[in-house]
C-alpha cells in the first residue's frame, strides 16, 4: 500500500478546484471551466442522451447561472467557454458588456413581441375574463365602475398590433392627441435638421377594428427643435396649438401660438390668430381653462415661470430655485402645478401677483410630468429615476406608486385616461406599459416594434374613441417612419389564459 503524502493532498485539492497540471513543470494552471460529473448527477443527467433532453428543455440564463463568475470575463452558455471583455472600443473587435447588455435585451424584446403576436394571450390578472365579469355583474357583485374598469382592463389584454397605411418620410417624434381624440397633432425630425409639424384626422375603414388616416396637405417646417406641445383653446377647445421652440445660432428661441385650421385641408381660407412670444429657452408650457384667467398661459423656464396673456401681452414673471420642466393648470381654481428639475413639485395661485407657493412636495429626482386628475386633489408625478406616484395634495404625501417604469435620464410624458381607470408610460427602454389608475396593478407592457435607441422612443396616445365618437378604441403608436394601432378585440368570447 502507498504511502501518504502531503503533495499527494495539494494535488488533489488544486485538481477538485479546477486546476490541471502542464506537462513538462511543476506548475498549475486553471483549466476551462465545464461542468463535472458530481454537478451532471446532481442536476440529474446520467448519460449524452439525457444530456441532450436536458440542453434543449433548459434556457441559456440557466446555463449562464451555473458558471462562475470570473471578473474581466464573459461566459457564453451556447458556445460553452469564457470570453474576455475590453475595456473600450480601440481595438479591433471590442466585447463590453454594454454590447452585452443591448444584445440581452434585444433577444428579450424579441421574445415579448413574438408573445405579444399570439392571438391567445394571458389575462392581466387572475380570474379575469370577460364571462366571469358578465356573470358578476349579473349577480350584482360589481358596482357600474367596477364593471366598467374590468371590462377595459380585460380589453387591454386582447389588444393586437396592426399597421396603419401611413407613408411618412420623416421620424415621427412626438403625437398629442385633443381633448376629444379627433385630431392628432404630429412634430417629425427632418433629416437635414429642424422639425415638421402638422396633424392626422383618423376615421373607421370597412374593416372592423382598423383605421384610416387622413394627414394634412400643408405641414409647417421650421429649423428650430419643438421642445413641448400643448393644446390651446382661444377661438373654441382645442383651436390652437401651444409650441415651445428651441432657437438654433442664428434665430432665437420662442413660443408660438398657431391656430389648428392652419394645417386643414377644408379651412385654410381661415387660419385664425397666430402668435410669437419671446420668451427665451422654455422647457414646458400649459394652457389655462379657468374662465377667471382667459386665455393665460403658462411657461417654465431655467429658475422662472412665466404667466401670460395671449391676447394682451400681459405678463408675470416668477422666480424659483430650479428649472420647470412640467406644468398644468388645475380646471375649478386657477392653480398652477409645476414640476421642477430638484424634484420639487410646488403650486402658484394665479390670483396672487407676488408668486408665492400655495403647497411643496418634493420626490427623488427630476420631475418629467405632472398630471392633475378631474378629482383636483389628486396627482400624478413622474420623475427622471422612473418613479411614478400619485399625491393627495390636502396630505402633501403619495398614496400609490406605479412600478416598473424605465427612465434614467429623458424628459418622457406620462398619459392618464380616467374613464378607463388607466395609465400609460413609454419607458427610455421603448417599452409601453399600462396600469390600473386605482391599484398600480401592472397590467400589460408592450414591447417596441423597433429596436431600442435614444432616438426610437415610441410616442403614443390612448382613447377609448379614437377618431370621434365613431371612432376605435385603443392605442395609437408612433415609432421612427410607423404607424401601429392597437385596437380594442370586440369578441367577448376570446379564450384567455388565466
Amino acid at each position: 500500500m502507498k504511502k501518504w503524502n502531503w503533495k499527494d493532498g495539494q494535488r488533489d485539492r488544486r485538481e477538485q478546484q479546477g486546476y490541471t497540471r502542464h506537462r513538462g513543470r511543476g506548475r498549475y494552471r486553471a483549466r476551462q471551466w465545464r461542468p463535472s460529473r458530481v454537478d451532471r448527477n446532481r442536476n440529474g443527467d446520467a448519460g449524452p442522451s439525457s444530456i441532450r433532453s436536458d440542453n434543449q428543455a433548459s434556457s441559456s440564463s440557466s446555463n449562464s447561472s451555473a458558471a462562475p463568475e470570473l471578473p474581466g470575463f464573459y461566459f457564453d452558455p451556447e458556445k460553452n467557454r469564457y470570453f474576455r471583455l475590453l475595456p473600450g472600443h480601440n481595438n479591433c473587435n471590442p466585447l463590453t458588456r454594454e454590447q452585452l447588455k443591448d444584445k440581452e435585451r434585444e433577444k428579450e424584446r424579441a421574445r415579448m413581441l413574438a408573445e405579444d403576436g399570439k392571438a391567445t394571450k394571458k389575462a392581466p390578472r387572475a380570474g379575469l375574463n370577460a364571462s366571469l365579469i358578465l356573470q358578476n355583474r349579473h349577480l350584482g357583485l360589481l358596482s357600474e365602475m367596477s364593471y366598467c374598469r374590468r371590462v377595459h382592463e380585460c380589453r387591454i389584454s386582447t389588444m393586437r398590433r396592426c399597421k396603419l397605411d401611413y407613408q411618412s418620410t420623416d421620424d415621427i417624434r412626438t403625437i398629442v392627441a385633443d381633448s376629444k381624440c379627433e385630431q392628432v397633432f404630429t412634430v417629425s425630425d427632418m433629416s437635414h435638421g429642424g422639425c415638421k409639424y402638422g396633424y392626422m384626422s383618423f376615421s373607421k375603414s370597412s374593416n372592423s377594428g382598423s383605421l384610416s388616416v387622413e394627414t394634412c396637405d400643408n405641414p409647417s417646417i421650421t429649423d428650430c427643435k419643438v421642445n413641448s406641445i400643448c393644446w390651446a383653446s382661444v377661438s373654441y377647445p382645442d383651436s390652437h396649438v401651444l409650441l415651445c421652440l428651441v432657437g438654433v445660432v442664428d434665430r432665437p428661441s420662442y413660443v408660438t401660438l398657431l391656430p389648428a385650421s392652419l394645417f386643414s385641408n377644408t379651412d385654410s381660407n381661415q387660419p385664425g390668430m397666430h402668435c410669437n412670444f419671446k420668451i427665451p429657452t422654455a422647457w414646458c408650457c400649459a394652457w389655462c381653462l379657468h374662465p377667471q384667467f382667459d386665455k393665460w398661459f403658462s411657461v417654465g423656464l431655467s429658475h422662472q415661470v412665466v404667466l401670460q396673456q395671449a391676447i394682451t401681452g400681459k405678463k408675470q414673471t416668477i422666480s424659483v430655485n430650479s428649472d420647470v420642466l412640467a406644468q398644468q393648470f388645475c380646471v375649478r381654481v386657477p392653480l398652477l402645478f409645476n414640476g421642477c428639475r430638484s424634484g420639487e413639485i410646488f403650486g402658484l395661485d394665479a390670483r396672487k401677483h407676488r408668486g408665492s407657493k400655495a403647497m411643496s412636495f418634493r420626490q427623488e429626482s427630476s420631475i418629467t410630468s405632472v398630471r392633475i386628475l378631474r378629482d383636483e386633489n389628486y396627482l400624478l408625478a413622474a420623475d427622471m429615476s422612473g418613479q411614478i406616484k400619485l399625491w393627495d395634495i390636502r396630505a402633501r404625501k403619495p398614496i400609490q406608486q406605479y412600478r416598473g417604469h424605465y427612465n434614467e435620464h429623458a424628459h418622457l410624458p406620462i398619459h392618464v385616461s380616467e374613464p378607463e381607470g388607466l395609465l400609460l408610460a413609454v419607458g427610455q427602454d421603448c417599452y409601453t406599459r399600462c396600469w390600473s389608475l386605482r391599484d398600480g396593478h401592472l397590467l400589460r407592457t408592450i414591447p417596441s416594434p423597433h429596436p431600442a435607441a435614444n432616438d426610437a422612443i415610441p410616442s403614443v396616445v390612448f382613447s377609448s374613441g379614437l377618431g370621434g365618437r365613431t371612432g376605435v378604441p385603443g392605442l395609437l403608436m408612433a415609432v421612427k417612419k410607423d404607424l401601429y394601432h392597437f385596437p380594442y378585440n370586440t369578441d367577448e368570447t376570446e379564450s384567455q389564459d388565466v
